[in-house]
């Protein structure tokens, strides 16, 4: 009786954990449905869950994308990244609001609704903007006239929309060239027939693979625990909510070779033992994903995914696809679990490895879209193809992601151990000064550090840099991307929440000349605190670059401080602001 009781609980729960898991997917057919998601829908939703609707309206205030209130017809979102800003940001957003009479942040007319974003992986055609999720790319407040013009006459959105392509800019000789080589669908999956789970995890260790998404933890220990899992089920999921400002390398992949990170995935299920594979991407990336649907159809017509793949018996796979809906730090793997799973994604206490207790909490592989498109390629190309390439430490190529003041913003797959002197020679960059590596989260280095290499022994780039010429603002870049931080926290932990308003405030009396030594000694203190004590990565390392740049451009910020001792005040005198009174009542009386 008591057995019987558990297991109808456990069915229970069971079931509201698959309904649950399909809640952003539910709220965004509300949210194109409407244009916002209404009371009605959250109260729906809140019932057939056996939910609160408060805990139905958190999910979706954590969101970017996601509505409360009616929109237009047309939503546009204006990127407001660095890079965007100093392509000419404000002037195009000066001309959305004068051609369609709306402002910013506001719901207040039918037809258009305006909102700002961040990076939407088009560093490379700054300024851009997503309306209705359809790309718009180099702006120009003339183009914006027109396009504006083009909506109200009725005009189809497809047909106006730009088709951004992925700019390759390099790629090495051929001998050396991993990702951007000939792709022939199904090449890496031949491998599967002739070798064991076992085998083709011997030659991924072999390789080096080391995780792509900036942790670079080994893929073949992650792949090795989930397979040694006794979990009742597993599975693969591709992390493509490639949210770091100046990144759009894996929008590359997926837009270039999306056949090959699915391979790279079918490997990882073979290998592990799962059967169900996620794709969770962007839905900054939304007009790529019939594209990718289509490829994944194309996989289930060849008998590459699905029931005994290539004849392999009780060899089962399958891929779907979920959108993310606006949410930087979704990026971290726990808080993209959580997403999955229907909730806010918030990082979770790490407790527990995901190949332990992941998704629905059986055990799971989380890995980025470069690294499972490298996987695939290294079972095609032999380990020793991948072994030949780069330094003694990093092995193979890599994937960059470069813009700013260069003339040849795109993508670069280049070797390990390129120097940064080369980089800016082939990406014809003008004055370089500032270069920040890895994105916000990662380092600057000034042109002292030109010299340096990109490679897990110097400068260990996740994917992105940006460079910056000797015209632009230090201070400036640093307060879009401590703004972008305080913006994207999820709030759940107090050194984030709080540090970084904190070290904004410090940058806003930088731009009005009233910072103090004092206030330098601060932003490092409050930095430590942060990287201590953050719950995830964005908290621990967003004063990652303030805190470098400080001491790397030690003499452009002395310029721009007050040096004075810790008791000194220079942001309110209460006798000088009241001094012109009292004069004043002096010679009144």
């Amino acid at each position: 009786m008591i057995i019987s009781y558990i297991i109808c609980i456990f069915n229970i729960i069971n079931s509201l954990n698959m309904e649950r898991k399909r809640l952003l997917t539910r709220l965004w057919q509300f949210q194109n449905d409407f244009g916002y998601i209404p009371q009605v829908a959250i109260k729906e939703l809140a019932e057939e869950l056996r939910v609160s609707k408060i805990e139905i309206e958190g999910v979706i205030s954590f969101y970017h994308f996601f509505h409360l209130k009616p929109t237009g017809k047309y939503i546009v979102y204006l990127n407001n990244s660095i890079i965007s800003e100093f392509k000419g940001y404000s002037e195009v957003k000066a001309s959305f609001e004068k051609e369609t009479n709306c402002t910013f942040g506001e719901y207040q007319k039918p037809l258009f609704s305006l909102f700002e974003t961040s990076c939407i992986g088009l560093s490379d055609q700054e300024p851009a903007a997503l309306i209705n999720f359809y790309p718009f790319t180099n702006l120009t407040p003339l183009k914006v006239k027109k396009i504006i013009e083009q909506l109200k006459n009725g005009e189809n959105i497809v047909k106006i929309a730009d088709n951004p392509s992925s700019k390759i800019q390099f790629k090495p000789e051929e001998d050396k060239t991993i990702f951007f080589r000939n792709y022939k669908l199904g090449e890496s999956l031949k491998s599967l027939k002739n070798n064991t789970p076992d085998q083709l995890l011997k030659i991924i260790s072999k390789s080096k693979l080391e995780g792509r998404g900036g942790a670079f933890f080994p893929t073949s220990t992650k792949w090795k625990y989930c397979k040694e899992s006794s979990s009742l089920k597993k599975y693969i999921i591709c992390n493509a909510d490639e949210g770091e400002p100046g990144t759009f390398k894996d929008k590359a992949l997926l837009n270039n070779l999306p056949g090959l990170v699915i391979e790279g995935m079918i490997i990882a299920g073979y290998i592990t033992g799962a059967t169900e594979g996620i794709i969770y991407i962007r839905a900054e990336y939304m007009y790529l994903i019939n594209m990718i649907e289509n490829t994944i159809s194309k996989f289930y017509e060849k008998g590459l995914l699905g029931n005994d793949i290539y004849g392999i018996q009780d060899f089962n796979f399958s891929i779907e696809i979920q959108i993310g809906a606006g949410a930087y730090v979704c990026g971290a793997e726990t808080a993209l679990i959580e997403s999955l799973e229907g909730k806010r994604g918030e990082p979770r206490i790490r407790k527990h490895f995901p190949t332990e207790y992941g998704y629905l909490g059986f055990s799971t592989v989380v890995n980025n879209v470069e690294t499972f498109a490298l996987a695939a390629r290294i079972i095609e190309l032999g380990p020793e193809f991948i072994l030949n390439i780069g330094t003694k430490e990093s092995k193979g190529t890599k994937l960059l992601s470069i813009s700013g003041d260069v003339a040849k913003p795109g993508i670069y797959e280049i070797e390990w151990g390129i120097t940064i002197k080369k980089i800016i020679e082939l990406s014809q960059a003008t004055s370089p000064n500032y270069i920040q590596i890895s994105g916000p989260s990662g380092e600057c280095i000034n042109n002292t550090e030109f010299n340096r290499k990109i490679c897990k022994e110097d400068l260990s780039c996740g994917g992105s840099i940006m460079i910056f010429n000797r015209y632009r603002s230090i201070v400036q870049i640093l307060e879009n991307f401590i703004t972008f931080f305080m913006v994207e926290s999820c709030g759940i932990c107090t050194p984030c929440r709080a540090g970084n308003q904190i070290i904004l405030d410090k940058i806003k009396k930088l731009k009005r000349g009233i910072c103090t030594t004092k206030d330098l000694t601060d932003i490092k203190n409050w930095g430590k605190i942060m990287q201590q004590t953050s719950r995830c990565g964005l908290g621990t390392f967003s004063t990652n670059s303030f805190r470098m740049a400080l001491d790397k451009f030690e003499s452009y910020f002395n310029l721009k401080i007050s040096k004075c001792d810790a008791d000194c005040e220079i942001e309110f005198d209460m006798e000088s602001a009241v001094f012109d009174y009292d004069q004043l009542i002096k010679t009144t009386q």
